[in-house]
């Protein structure tokens, strides 16, 4: 039985009119599967299409990184959010 991780991808949506570079962390079994979540994710939140959403990196966080607070008590299950 394979182990869901939490990755962190990072990377920039390019549209004609508009440019912003993004951050996400999302739960998933490998990383092609975290790539794919974030392109469903982004696309339906911005109209963005696959070919203007440039992945740059995609790296494993541990339970303890978590910046995402919600995520972060899903993982770890915290009550509060830790500073």
């Amino acid at each position: 039985m394979s182990e869901v991780k939490v990755f962190r991808v990072s990377g920039r949506i390019a549209k004609p009119n508009w440019k912003t570079n993004f951050e996400k962390e999302v739960r998933a079994l490998k990383p092609e599967d975290a790539v794919e979540t974030v392109y469903t994710e982004l696309g339906s939140k911005h109209r963005a299409k696959r070919f203007q959403i440039k992945i740059d990196t995609v790296e494993e966080v541990k339970p303890e990184e978590i910046k995402d607070l919600i995520l972060r008590k899903i993982v770890l299950g915290e009550t509060r959010s830790a500073k």
